[in-house]
């Protein structure tokens, strides 16, 4: 079970002993009262990732249509669970999630090899909208993976949120004394100036799943 993570282990153990003990699967309240979880929505999480990789199937049509269906001792490439949160564009600030946070708002939650956010943690992936950075092959319709943090070095290409216009945007930042530049990658577009303290860094930038048309 090397491609799970502690907590869904957890579940994926609970489930088994529930059903082995009762003859039938927990709901989804008991598997959350039995594994301390903050909400049924954090268990529903960690049951669509078992799902997805094939340790349990259900039928949603009934509340307790679980069944075991994977061995434990087998291997695969590790993949981790990336919340796809929604677009990057005008009007909201990126909804980053928090640790063991679950939203139904989310758009889906995407399976990435572990490979390619490395040991990063908490990384989430937002849709782009717009072309402003065709010229580093982001395009309209691509995803980036984002890791959450507050700051980034110069040149670096981070999601940032807009105070005062109420507006986030995907590009690269340069400090330039009390204004910072965001550039975009695409020559047909000008930078946007900024006051410093009018910028709010929400992710940096760690890859790019292209979308193919």
């Amino acid at each position: 079970m090397d491609d799970l993570t502690p907590r869904q282990r957890q579940v994926l153990e609970f489930v088994r002993r529930f059903i082995a003990e009762h003859d039938y699967p927990p709901s989804i309240r008991q598997i959350q009262e039995g594994c301390g979880l903050s909400s049924t929505s954090v268990a529903d999480y960690n049951l669509r990732i078992l799902e997805r990789r094939g340790y349990i199937r259900r039928d949603r049509g009934w509340a307790r249509a679980m069944e075991l269906v994977r061995p434990a001792g087998r291997q695969r490439p590790r993949l981790v669970p990336v919340p796809l949160v929604g677009a990057i564009a005008a009007g909201d600030p990126i909804p980053v999630p928090g640790e063991d946070a679950w939203s139904p708002s989310w758009e889906d939650v995407l399976e990435l090899p572990a490979a390619l956010v490395g040991d990063r943690q908490d990384v989430f992936a937002v849709r782009v909208r717009g072309n402003s950075m065709v010229d580093a092959l982001i395009g309209d319709g691509d995803i980036v993976v984002l890791e959450p943090t507050p700051a980034v070095h110069d040149g670096e290409m981070a999601a940032v949120w807009l105070k005062r216009e109420g507006e986030a945007t995907l590009k690269r930042l340069y400090r330039e004394g009390d204004r910072v530049r965001l550039q975009p990658a695409n020559e047909a577009m000008a930078p946007i100036y900024v006051e410093a303290g009018n910028v709010e860094v929400q992710g940096r930038v760690v890859a790019v799943l292209r979308h193919l048309s």
